[in-house]
């Protein structure tokens, strides 16, 4: 099979400028919600803050497996268009809702029905050649760092010259601009990316799969935990001033987008029991890297710990989607992956509820422990897949 290098292409920059519009309302939910609620009722905004966030989530997780199926049967690309039109609907009637418990549900319900990114990685996996597998998947995480990088930064402009219901128009008008450029993707049917090995065929058992979904459900919510207590911790633990937060915030993303493709050039030239080796030697260190971050005694050594944090992170989940890619077969691929995705999401709704709960129980300047300990059980998960499921099965 030959690769697609321009549908890749096209593909990357669709989802840098889709992420991209997205995030631009990511840190101002609860700025907009307060204000929705007014005055009076400022004791629901923990309750609908959460919403905002969970439901999406929640939503995705369950419904993402189900459209990748059927993205599957019928093309990737299909799946792609819907996605990023659903996005551009719903973000757009977003800008008109004034009610929070609608803004609930609309935000639930565009979760539910978007599931781009799943349907982008199955569309990659279609284009890539079969041993660039961890290349291309880091190249769109690559692209999704990159959104995550400047979507906020352009939507604090917006919302400083204009208001939160711009950030939300923009962003209807940019995703609808990206389902026009996905039109011009090549249209790979099913039939049309099956890929015949020479020599034996490797199937995917259910004891493999498990322990992956379990690997990806750690490295997530290690990944998230910080972000309930992050903003507070640069503030009165590290006395930073305010514009700091965006920066070490962002630093760990830069390093993510640069670091992703060349660590999953590395990796796709490793077997998988190397490969999964090495993932559980990037996990300690992230354990170790989070237990530094705690005696960081300024803002730059904190800083640099973010700048190596964001290194590490460009080796563990796209490379794991990686593994789930190239050792199952090419008809199944989009629904796997779509679980992959959700067990990313569980572990999201994981890491949110241990870092809020953090700020209950343990005093402000240890929360990163936390996130070192979920890292830590992490690679004692790859460990004990590695050991007790073993490479996944041949078969002729």
């Amino acid at each position: 099979m030959h690769a697609d290098h321009k549908a890749i292409f096209l593909l990357v920059a669709i989802q840098a400028l889709s992420m991209g519009a997205l995030e631009m309302s990511g840190p101002f939910w609860p700025l907009h919600i307060k204000a929705l609620l007014g005055p009076a009722s400022q004791e629901h905004l923990a309750f609908f803050t959460m919403g905002v966030y969970a439901g999406p989530l929640v939503a995705a997780m369950l419904l993402s497996p189900l459209w990748a199926r059927y993205g599957d049967r019928v093309g990737h690309k299909a799946m792609i268009l819907r996605a990023l039109l659903a996005l551009s609907i719903f973000q757009g009637a977003v800008a008109f809702i004034s009610d929070p418990t609608t803004l609930v549900i609309t935000r639930s319900i565009q979760g539910g029905l978007a599931g781009f990114l799943v349907a982008a990685q199955a569309y990659a996996l279609c284009c890539c050649h079969e041993f660039n597998k961890a290349k291309t998947l880091a190249l769109l995480q690559s692209a999704t760092a990159i959104g995550s990088l400047v979507g906020p930064v352009v939507g604090g402009w917006l919302i400083d010259k204009y208001d939160f219901k711009h950030i939300c128009s923009v962003a209807a008008y940019v995703c609808l601009a990206c389902a026009i450029g996905g039109a011009f993707l090549t249209n790979h049917r099913p039939q049309a990316y099956r890929y015949r090995q020479r020599g034996p065929v490797i199937r995917l058992d259910r004891k493999w799969l498990a322990g992956l979904l379990s690997v990806m459900f750690f490295l997530q919510a290690a990944k998230v935990i910080s972000q309930p207590f992050y903003s507070l911790y640069v503030l009165e633990v590290l006395n930073a001033p305010g514009w700091l937060i965006g920066i070490t915030y962002a630093a760990s993303a830069a390093t993510l987008a640069v670091s992703a493709p060349l660590w999953g050039k590395l990796f796709d030239h490793h077997s998988h029991s190397q490969t999964l080796r090495l993932i559980e030697g990037i996990a300690w260190l992230c354990a170790l890297t989070m237990a530094i971050t705690i005696f960081a005694q300024g803002w730059l050594s904190f800083l640099i710990t973010r700048l190596v944090w964001g290194v590490w992170q460009g080796a563990l989940l796209p490379v794991t989607y990686a593994i789930i890619a190239q050792t199952i077969d090419s008809t199944q691929r989009g629904f796997v992956m779509a679980l992959g995705n959700s067990a990313a999401k569980a572990g999201s709704l994981l890491g949110i509820a241990l870092g809020a709960s953090t700020l209950a129980w343990m005093p402000l300047a240890q929360s990163f422990w936390i996130v070192a300990a979920t890292y830590v059980a992490a690679a004692i998960a790859i460990r004990l897949m590695r050991k007790r499921t073993g490479a996944p099965r041949s078969i002729s």
